[in-house]
């Protein structure tokens, strides 16, 4: 079973605006209250969350032998609970209330290179994935550490892009994103972020789920001692764009914060495209795979995964 034939819990409209709703007059606490609850129903109702859970737990448990990750039933819950967690933090950033002091990053180098690259409006080709909660960094880029706040361009599934854009427009909160359906990608939307990305725009796509429309357009990664299905398109759009590339992670950490791991990559001019594009889909996976093993239990993948 692939990500798209298996309903995402906590993901439609309703749910959303609902959750805001609460966050807006209780507060987050009581939120994340709620969530611990709905965490249990739907963890101990679904079977197939239970077991694709522990399936995913267990290849990254035999690969790594990280006590985290050993497929026990409280980890799987845990795994569960920690995404439904990353989803109240969602709630909180899009009200633009996540305190900016609690996003740290791996190095105060790297800090400074996202600041001074946005500074510079050079413009920023992010590929990203589904361990920890991206929307942090989004959220980084929009605090007052970042001046310029540079316009945001995120791919996502199509039926997701409906959901955000009609849940943003109810809440009335103004959003400087441009949503794009990541199975609608061509020549034209290429052309259409190349100019932004030379205005000092930013790019978000996620280089770890395949399109729901083109499932055969992969490439059969080994990740963890398996093999997973990667989208190509992700890694061919990064190819075509003339900008900076960066691996990126948003891992949960203590006391409420969130640690940005990112990784830069530069395209060889000495060997051909093809070869360039083997290399920048090795460099992702090996970074995936690092970002995997440092946090097992913000692994959201709620699927087959693995092959």
């Amino acid at each position: 079973m692939k990500w798209y034939q298996f309903k995402e819990q906590a993901a439609g409209e309703k749910r959303l605006l609902l959750s805001w709703y609460l966050y807006k007059i209780f507060g987050k606490k009581i939120l994340k209250i709620i969530a611990f609850f709905v965490t249990i129903f739907t963890f101990l109702s679904s079977k197939d969350l239970r077991n694709f859970t522990k399936k995913n737990l267990s290849v990254i448990y035999a690969c790594t032998n990280n006590i985290q990750a050993k497929p026990s039933i409280k980890n799987c819950f845990q795994n569960a609970l920690n995404y439904s967690f990353s989803l109240v933090d969602r709630i909180e950033t899009f009200s633009h209330k996540f305190n900016p002091k609690k996003i740290i990053f791996n190095s105060p180098q790297e800090k400074e290179i996202l600041q001074t690259i946005i500074q510079e409006k050079e413009g920023i080709f992010f590929l990203c994935n589904h361990i920890g909660n991206i929307e942090i960094l989004r959220n980084f880029i929009a605090s007052e550490e970042i001046p310029q706040n540079p316009h945001v361009n995120i791919f996502l599934d199509k039926q997701h892009c409906k959901t955000f854009n009609s849940f943003l427009e109810k809440i009335e909160i103004k959003t400087n994103i441009t949503l794009y359906p990541v199975e609608e990608i061509g020549i034209d939307t290429a052309i259409e972020l190349e100019e932004k990305l030379k205005k000092g725009e930013v790019v978000f796509i996620a280089g770890d789920r395949i399109s729901q429309n083109k499932p055969e357009t992969t490439i059969k990664a080994p990740i963890m001692g398996k093999y997973a299905n990667l989208p190509l398109g992700s890694f061919k759009l990064a190819q075509l764009m003339n900008s900076k590339i960066f691996f990126i992670s948003a891992l949960k950490a203590e006391k409420d914060r969130y640690k940005i791991h990112i990784e830069n990559f530069e395209f060889d001019k000495n060997i051909s495209k093809q070869e360039n594009l083997m290399v920048l889909q090795n460099k992702y996976i090996m970074f995936l795979e690092k970002m995997i093993k440092t946090e097992p239990l913000q692994f959201y993948h709620f699927y087959d995964f693995f092959e």
